[in-house]
């Protein structure tokens, strides 16, 4: 199961399992320990280009999100392994895509959900 979730909202133990920051940068005011998590993967969070792109205003979410999709699958082997590496924890149980955005659900973290429940 891979779901994703604020970085900032409280652990859910049972639930969260391994905890996956797939930000790029570091969540503004939040110590490590606070935000509880294992693994950090930046080679699968969106470029620093795509993400001045979309938050500038200029693209849509769609657009955003194929772009964001071709990063992922054309990425190279370090992104192909990171990947790998999460369908993998996930294959063991409960992963939570962490990100510091309001909307999870519309973010950069539900594709790579989406990407990482689909076929490899």
């Amino acid at each position: 199961m891979i779901r994703t979730r604020r970085v900032y909202d409280p652990r859910e133990p049972g639930a969260d399992g391994v905890r996956v920051l797939v930000d790029r940068l570091w969540p503004r005011g939040l110590s490590k320990e606070a935000a509880g998590v294992d693994v950090w993967p930046k080679a699968v969070t969106p470029s620093r280009e795509l993400r001045t792109w979309y938050h500038s205003g200029a693209g849509s979410w769609e657009e955003f999100r194929a772009r964001y999709e071709a990063e992922l699958t054309g990425g190279g082997e370090e992104v192909g392994a990171e990947l790998a590496r999460l369908r993998a924890l996930a294959a063991e149980g409960p992963v939570t895509l962490l990100t510091a955005v309001a909307d999870p659900g519309r973010s950069h973290a539900s594709v790579l959900a989406e990407l990482l429940a689909g076929p490899a």
